[in-house]
């Protein structure tokens, strides 16, 4: 009988210790959260862990990552990390009940970890970032500290309180201090939470009062024949809401549009300038109609959608900053466009300055930008992936060199030059559909921005190549719908597409990843007909 209890007895202390270790976790991250509402947002741990993760990524990881979870990859990113800090803490309350004081070193040491992400941040605004991290591990590790004590037989017992001592550990003083402990975590973590959510309430009141004027430059009218009446297809213009979003911000920057400054700067740049979210609005404004793509899109995939944007002619400030392309003797042939949140990307200076409608967008589908796609300001250059080009929440622009300087994604193994590859997907019908027999309408789309869409073809399993009707092409920056009406026999079959853009070049059969310069190969979708 007394070893059950013995044993019945530590069962329930190494319980109470793993608790006490998720207890003084909470706790540490609660008071982070609440402490980073005095420095910023993104300098508490989970967002600061989360973002030194995704930078020490493998390229081939976060390819795996958008494309098995897409847009939900940071969700799944975070929850990772928290059940990491929650597997952390049990086996820390565990050790801390036969080893008190390392069981607390242990979370200050964790947290030193977080300081340290925060800090290392290509968007750190210093030490300081480091503070909520710090603050958060030594409340937790002297909350386990306290809790620990409670698990452990007292020096002296008074008579009276030997029925609640007899298990040899303060019952009713851990009970009082974990419950106390929960409670004050959980108010810390609701007003930090409020307090960081406050702060970003000047930028969506700038969001608010943003207006957009009339473009110097609108765009032509889409013609009635782009957009095909085929049940399955997506509409010609994507809605903001479903919009494509392919980013590394666990946070979405929430920017004061009347804070925001942009500069350029750097090689070949005569003199440098400034410019204040009004400042652009008040120059000539463009309006067109472009078709974006991410490098991360597999063959077939949805990471592409088309808008109608609004923003400033990039060319045109490079110019008035005196900056010339290589052809024409410029010192620079890469523009580095920098993010609020550190990110950097690269772009080839002659691209922005040849002609297209490169941009520094303000507008989307005619509004401000959403804060997830860059509010205020983001840049765009049609015919390129988006990772060489489409820099969200844009605040500098440096002229370099592609010898100089290498990008984010370059430093992780993409391309430093990436346009976009001729591709087409069949979006209806969809993979192992069952369709009736007789005329099916196959349609998808299709896309080579800055060249356009010259001809789709269709093979069903392995006959020739046959034409589609293509919908009418709005410009080359655009996608480009196509049908093919099949008559459609019994049994299972295989339907394949491919495209030729305006240059001639045919889509390649070649199968590629997605690194390092995107995806290549020719889609496909397997049937039956019933």
């Amino acid at each position: 009988m007394t070893t059950v209890r013995i044993t019945r007895t530590a069962l329930t202390r190494g319980t109470l210790a793993a608790l006490s270790g998720l207890l003084a976790g909470f706790a540490a991250l609660t008071v982070a959260e609440l402490v980073s509402a005095a420095v910023r947002p993104e300098a508490s741990p989970v967002t600061a862990v989360g973002g030194a993760a995704i930078d020490r990524t493998p390229a081939a990881v976060k390819d795996f990552a958008i494309r098995n979870f897409g847009e939900n990859d940071k969700l799944v990113l975070q929850l990772g990390i928290v059940v990491t800090l929650a597997l952390f803490a049990v086996v820390v309350g565990v050790l801390a009940l036969r080893h008190r004081r390392t069981g607390s070193v242990a979370v200050l040491a964790f947290g030193v970890i977080g300081a340290a992400s925060a800090v290392s941040r290509p968007d750190s605004t210093g030490i300081v970032d480091g503070l909520p991290s710090l603050v958060g591990a030594v409340a937790g590790a002297v909350l386990l500290y306290v809790l620990i004590g409670r698990l452990t037989r007292p020096r002296r017992i008074p008579a009276e309180e030997e029925q609640e001592h007899e298990s040899g550990w303060d019952r009713r003083g851990f009970l009082i201090a974990a419950t106390a402990a929960a409670a004050a975590s959980t108010v810390a973590g609701a007003v930090g939470r409020t307090l960081n959510g406050r702060s970003a309430q000047d930028a969506v009141a700038s969001r608010a009062a943003a207006r957009l004027p009339a473009p110097a430059s609108p765009a032509k009218p889409i013609p009635a024949g782009a957009q095909l009446r085929v049940p399955g297809l997506p509409p010609f213009t994507t809605p903001n809401s479903k919009f494509y979003r392919v980013d590394t911000a666990l946070v979405v920057p929430k920017v004061d549009a009347n804070s925001w400054r942009l500069r350029i700067h750097g090689k070949g740049v005569r003199r440098d300038l400034e410019f204040t979210y009004q400042d652009l609005l008040d120059r000539p404004l463009i309006e067109r109609e472009i078709t974006l793509c991410c490098v991360s899109n597999e063959v077939g995939g949805p990471y592409i959608g088309h808008a109608k944007w609004i923003g400033v002619r990039l060319a045109d400030l490079l110019k008035e900053a005196g900056v010339k392309p290589p052809s024409r003797g410029g010192k620079a042939d890469q523009i580095i466009a920098r993010s609020v949140d550190g990110m950097t990307l690269g772009t080839p200076v002659e691209d922005v300055m040849d002609g297209r409608d490169a941009m520094l967008a303000v507008g989307m589908n005619g509004e401000p930008l959403p804060f997830v796609h860059g509010f205020p300001v983001r840049m765009l250059v049609p015919g390129l992936y988006g990772y060489v080009s489409a820099c969200k929440w844009i605040e500098d622009i440096e002229l370099t060199t592609f010898d100089d300087y290498d990008a984010y994604w370059v430093k992780r193994k993409w391309a430093r030059k990436a346009p976009i590859k001729t591709q087409s997907r069949i979006d209806t019908p969809k993979p192992f559909g069952r369709p009736e027999a007789g005329t099916v309408m196959v349609a998808g789309v299709a896309w080579a921005q800055h060249r356009g869409i010259e001809k789709v073809e269709i093979r069903v399993d392995d006959g020739p190549w046959r034409p589609a009707q293509l919908a009418e092409q709005d410009t080359v920056d655009t996608w480009r719908q196509w049908s093919y009406p099949w008559k459609a026999t019994p049994g299972g079959h295989t339907l394949t597409v491919r495209a030729t853009d305006g240059t001639g070049e045919v889509q390649t059969e070649k199968r590629t990843k997605t690194v390092p310069d995107g995806a290549s190969g020719w889609h496909s979708v397997v049937v039956t007909v019933d």
